[in-house]
């Protein structure tokens, strides 16, 4: 079957505007079917015990405390601390049997015989099997005593402090707000057990998993699991079929030409483009130290090695888990899309030998940009989670609290509006080809890519600190997850395809084929793929079945774009010992092996919805995060660092003893940390759930099992690899940044490559 690019491309165009068709329709039903926040809740003698604003205000102490990256709630956040819904809830079921206890027999729930509790576990269920309204709700007395107990353990955590579960004292200042966070979080609790009305079934589809509560997991999490596997098998069958059927030119090195980087003249805008490497290897090195920090505080909870009583440092009270956290976090994002921000503006005078007027300037000016909003951000992320910025400032400045969406509203303004600059700069350098070859050419889709990087990014002004939190997260998904599954793939594949064009490896229409192919499978799967992430959090039903069959499509693209990859490399194996582009390639390679590995088949695994249900917010989820964040994007922008240094680099000097070391410290470390310790945890994690409850896999006492903290200690191997790596890449980056090749100081405006003029549409 022959296709051409412009067929692809407009078809790229209807998945993309149907895909946001879909989910613009799924936004306007979650605001109709967002969950209610009561009037007010009301004891048995009609006393007004929590109003709507006190649960709001709750919320925001939640997100101005960071408390989201210290735990997590619907299951969404850290994995240190607990999930505040499933303890919310379980301490509401175990304290309201308590009462009964004393209330019937004058004694201790666990003293009593297997019938008595029996016949107190019947009627806490009852109690909890409500349907839900907008109020008031009416608490039984049971009820009103569980919420006043479970106020008072979380003024004594939250506020007082408790080492023992790495919680600083005054994490939140005062006790009213602690008090207001546990109504917040026993509202979430309230919503997992009361029935959305006209079903049987909870706002959270039954999560989390508390059978005292009458929690468990619905027909509807079993029926499309069995669903997924099967259109899995299907949709595999059909993609291998287009796949096939789409005549695509094989990756070739016969008859061409490769350049060696000392015949490429440097332009003084990519010289420019150099600051990004230095700024990501600076952003890398401390985000990994702080990942190490972090991987230690599992065993550790207020210390590091006993550092601090050495010191006379006090680490827990000035770097608590939940702002190392955020900065691990927003670091890495940071340093990866500096990287790429780097080598879009670096790609486009190597393919088109044209420096605009000004450009070293102005790329010189976003860098600046770059740095001015991390320090910014990062900074105000502290002040505002120690509480040094009253009023709105905690999150317009500060740390708006909601996880990889953490700085204040006006420094992600700043990286929205860095993005454009980006979009501006990298069209100025591409003008050549953008005046030369069609919308759907390759120097398009990298533009577009890029646009839908910031598209998507406005999603995250779409609520406020009164907005509630199931829409508020609705949207942050939008954002987190699109960007993952969508807009970062696309960017991937669009980049890499330029890469290759690029070394001479591909011809630009074979590229842009591919492109447009593989970001077809990429859009059509990943952007409705995201509603996975609404099934428990309180989302209307739709969400589950089609969360499930976009979710279990997004494996396939993953699949055929570590297809092309393997295919490029045995290209590459052909090409002889000659070829300058060796270790770059490596990185490229390595990043289609961690994409199919950590987006692909541990995504596909968490996603089916009965496993979901349990693993929701576990360890099987960070090895996962990992290996698909860090393995897949970080090793495609430290591949595109590699080039750029390579190009760069005087060949005298040039060495790739440290770079390739470095690699292989890094491919080493994040399959120890993940295959040794992160993902064994998280089975045993599963287990916990699946035999007791999620409340139980997630608490303190579970982290603590002798063979839980033996695991921990086993990720030390890799963590250090890791790090090892990281500072063996930032010390070889010094030393090829003092040995750049000059620039040419008036660069022809026509200097335009052969290999990039428009080709016939085959």
């Amino acid at each position: 079957m022959r296709v051409t690019r412009q067929t692809l491309a407009k078809a790229l165009v209807v998945v993309f505007v149907f895909n946001l068709v879909v989910m613009g329709a799924g936004a306007a039903l979650a605001y109709q079917q967002e969950p209610p926040i009561p009037d007010t809740v009301v004891g048995p003698d009609g006393q007004t015990i929590v109003t709507d604003q006190q649960v709001q205000d709750g919320k925001k102490s939640f997100q101005s405390n960071g408390l989201m990256n210290h735990g997590s709630i619907l299951g969404n956040g850290a994995y240190y601390g607990e999930d505040y819904t499933a303890d919310a809830l379980e301490l509401k079921t175990q304290y309201m049997k308590e009462y009964y206890a004393q209330e019937r027999h004058g004694a201790e729930y666990e003293a009593l015989d297997t019938g008595e509790r029996a016949s107190i576990d019947a009627t806490v269920k009852e109690e909890l099997d409500v349907e839900g309204s907008e109020g008031p709700i009416q608490y039984s007395e049971a009820e009103l005593y569980a919420h006043e107990q479970v106020r008072e353990e979380y003024v004594e955590r939250y506020h007082d402090g408790e080492a023992e579960r790495g919680i600083p004292e005054g994490m939140i200042e005062s006790e009213e707000e602690a008090s207001e966070f546990a109504d917040f979080a026993m509202w979430t609790a309230w919503i997992s057990h009361a029935d959305r009305p006209g079903t049987d079934h909870s706002y959270t589809n039954e999560w989390p998993y508390v059978p005292g509560a009458g929690n468990t997991p619905g027909g509807a999490a079993m029926t499309w699991s069995v669903i997924s596997m099967v259109l899995l098998v299907a949709g595999a069958g059909a993609g291998v079929y287009l796949y096939r059927a789409v005549e695509l030119p094989e990756p070739s090195t016969e008859g061409i030409d490769v350049p060696h980087p000392d015949e490429i003249d440097l332009t003084p805008s990519q010289i420019a483009a150099l600051g990004f490497v230095a700024v990501s290897a600076l952003l890398f090195l401390a985000q990994v130290l702080l990942g190490g920090l972090l991987a230690h505080f599992y065993i550790e909870r207020d210390a590091f090695f006993g550092l601090g009583e050495l010191l006379g440092f006090d680490i827990l009270q000035w770097l608590p888990f939940a702002i190392a956290k955020t900065w691990h976090i927003d670091l890495g994002v940071l340093w990866i899309a500096a990287l790429w921000l780097g080598a879009g503006l670096f790609l486009g005078p190597l393919l088109t030998g044209r420096e605009p007027k000004n450009q070293k300037k102005y790329v010189y000016g976003l860098l600046t940009a770059v740095v001015v909003v991390t320090v910014g951000g990062m900074s105000g992320i502290w002040l505002g989670a120690n509480g040094y910025l009253p009023g709105e400032l905690w999150w317009l400045l500060g740390n708006e609290g909601l996880e990889y969406l953490e700085v204040g509203r006006v420094w992600q303004i700043g990286l929205l509006v860095g993005f454009a600059l980006w979009a501006v700069l990298v069209a100025r350098a591409f003008k050549p080809l953008l005046d030369r070859e069609p919308r759907f050419g390759l120097a398009h889709m990298i533009l577009y890519a890029g646009g839908s990087i910031g598209l998507l990014f406005m999603a995250g002004m779409f609520y406020t600190p009164d907005t509630n939190i199931v829409t508020t997260e609705f949207w942050r998904w939008w954002v987190v997850h699109m960007w993952v599954e969508g807009a970062f793939e696309f960017f991937i594949v669009a980049i890499v395809g330029l890469t290759l064009v690029s070394m001479n490896l591909l011809s630009k229409a074979s590229a842009e084929k591919a492109v447009g192919l593989e970001a077809l499978l990429v859009m059509g799967s990943g952007v409705i793929g995201v509603s996975h992430h609404y099934w428990w959090i309180g989302q209307p039903d739709v969400w589950i079945p089609l969360g499930s069959v976009f979710s279990t499509l997004e494996l396939i693209p993953l699949i055929f774009i570590l297809f092309e990859a393997i295919g490029e490399y045995r290209a590459l194996a052909d090409s002889g010992e000659t070829f300058p582009y060796k270790l770059p390639f490596m990185f490229i390679i390595a990043s289609g092996f961690w994409n199919f590995v950590g987006a692909g088949v541990l995504g596909f695994f968490i996603n089916l919805p009965l496993i979901n249900y349990y693993e929701h917010g576990t360890y099987l989820t960070v090895g996962h995060a990992h290996a698909a964040m860090f393995g897949a994007f970080g090793f495609l922008a430290l591949g595109m660092a590699t080039y750029m240094l390579r190009i760069t680099t005087e060949s005298a000097t040039w060495s790739e003893r440290k770079l390739r070391a470095a690699f292989w410290c890094w491919n080493v470390g994040l399959a120890l940390m993940v295959f040794v310790s992160v993902l064994p945890v998280g089975f045993l994690q599963l287990e916990a759930a699946f035999t007791e409850s999620y409340a139980v896999a997630r608490s303190l006492a579970f982290y603590e099992r002798p063979l839980v903290q033996a695991l921990f200690w086993a990720r030390m191997p890799g963590d250090t690899l890791i790090i090892v790596g990281t500072a063996i890449f930032c010390w070889d980056v010094v030393g090829k940044l003092r040995a750049v090749r000059g620039s040419s100081t008036d660069p022809s405006e026509q200097a335009v490559s052969d290999r990039v003029m428009v080709e016939s549409d085959d």
